[in-house]
This record gives structure tokens, C-alpha cells and sequence, in this order.
């Protein structure tokens, strides 16, 4: 990051703060919300019902990366935000498999949609891993559906979907999971929201690795 881009975003943290003023997040919470308003400029995130974090979000999320996990993400695009020289530095990997032939082809034979598929997939992948959805509701709920069958067990689900078919619901549905997740309530989401949450906790593990 080029100093001009640092001082941009710096500024850009410095009236985030001051225009959301006085939350309800936690010292290790808070940098994640803001990073997505900053992605998004959209204060909603902020607040009421904004935001939903498992007590073990973070901490669960910091366990998989020390472990060198695996990041899936649900489309391309989220992958394609994620901080690349914090991947390689951390030595973690990643999948996607939304555009694999195989898996819509199996989509098609089934009946199922291809994210949905994407995601059984990478079941090997997000176990132990890190799951981050921004873009399908299907793809959250089968995340879900995997975990309860016991499937796969993730370290952190980022279900962020955007949307107005089942995006609410399947938010709600993963808040009320065991696994730590993050999440937010209603329709607001997507790919630049999501990439913005895994790139945020990359950054708070990098800078707490650094102390």
C-alpha cells in the first residue's frame, strides 16, 4: 500500500469512527464492522442488528489460520478480494469450485444449484477451515445442511449472503449453529462485505502475531 493509499484509508477509518460513534462491538470485533463499512459505505452494518459475532468467532478463526487453513469461498469474486500477499505470508490456501465443470454437471444431473454443490465439494476443505459466503443464500444453507449432518465442522463461517430470496433467513439460521460464525441480519451482504470481513481478520492475526 502505496503511503497516499495509507493516509486515504486511515482518514477514511478516522470518520467511520467518528460518525458511528459510541457500539457495541469489542475491541477485536469492531476493526472487522468497520472494514466492512469502509468496503461498502454503508453504516447499516453498524447498527441496529447490524453485525452478529459467535463469542468465538475471532479466536476460532485465529486457531485455523496458525494451523495453515484452508479459506473457501462460495464465488469468485469473494476469492478474488481476499488479500493475496496475506495468504502467502500466512501459508494459507484456498478453494472455490462454482466454476468447475464437474460440479455443474452434477448440479444439473440432481437438481440442485451449482453453489450448492460447490460447497459439497469442498467439504474436505472448510473442515478445520475457514467458510466464506457472500453471494449465494443456497451456498449458506448448505454449509448448514453439511454441518449438521456432520459432514464437515469449520472453524468460522462468514455467511453474508445478499439478497431478497432466503439471504434473512439463511442468516438467521446459521446464528442459531453451535460453529463460530459471523454474520449480519437482513438483506444487505455480499461478495466486497464478505472478502472485506476475511481480509480484516488476516490484518488483526498478522498484527497480533507482529506484538
Amino acid at each position: 500500500m502505496t503511503e497516499r493509499a495509507f493516509d486515504i484509508e486511515k482518514r477514511s477509518f478516522e470518520i467511520i469512527d467518528l460518525e458511528v460513534g459510541p457500539h457495541g462491538y469489542g475491541p477485536m470485533q469492531w476493526p472487522i464492522v468497520r472494514r466492512v463499512i469502509h468496503a461498502t459505505a454503508d453504516f447499516d452494518f453498524a447498527g441496529k442488528g447490524g453485525m452478529l459475532f459467535h463469542r468465538d468467532a475471532v479466536d476460532s478463526a485465529f486457531s485455523a489460520i496458525k494451523n495453515r487453513c484452508t479459506i473457501v469461498t462460495d464465488v469468485d469474486m469473494v476469492l478474488a478480494a481476499i488479500n493475496k500477499k496475506s495468504l502467502a505470508d500466512l501459508g494459507l490456501s484456498t478453494a472455490c469450485y462454482i466454476s468447475d465443470s464437474q460440479v455443474a454437471e452434477e448440479a444439473k444431473k440432481l437438481g440442485k444449484t451449482r453453489s450448492e454443490m460447490a460447497m459439497r465439494r469442498a467439504a474436505r476443505d472448510m473442515d478445520g477451515g475457514i467458510v466464506v459466503v457472500g453471494n449465494a443464500p443456497t451456498a449458506l444453507y448448505e454449509v448448514i445442511a453439511m454441518m449438521r449432518e456432520g459432514v464437515t465442522k469449520p472453524a468460522l463461517v462468514v455467511g453474508i449472503p445478499v439478497g431478497f430470496v432466503s439471504a434473512p433467513e439463511s442468516k438467521e439460521e446459521l446464528a442459531k449453529t453451535d460453529v463460530p460464525f459471523i454474520t449480519n441480519s437482513g438483506r444487505k451482504g455480499g461478495s466486497p462485505a464478505a472478502s472485506s470481513i476475511m481480509n480484516a481478520i488476516l490484518l488483526l492475526y498478522q498484527s497480533q502475531r507482529r506484538e
